[in-house]
């Protein structure tokens, strides 16, 4: 049997449906692992995090030094 429609796989899955269908169906493998990075600091992920490392290291420096004066 030979399908000239492109529309179409051999075995009759409609592609453009299959398609539709993957659009709707929510994040992706690499979407979820981003949101999953952001969200809850997850170990692993830091290439999908937005945080400025140095910002942070400069604000627990900052904490840090503030105890010691205070103590």
């Amino acid at each position: 049997m030979e399908h000239k429609d492109n529309r179409y796989t051999i075995s009759g899955t409609d592609i453009e449906e299959v398609k539709r269908k993957n659009g709707q169906s929510g994040m992706s493998y690499n979407e979820a692992i981003e949101w999953m990075a952001k969200t809850t600091g997850g170990r692993g992920t830091a290439i999908y995090s937005d945080t400025n490392m140095e910002e942070v290291k400069k604000q627990n420096q900052s904490v840090q030094d503030y105890n010691k004066n205070k103590a």
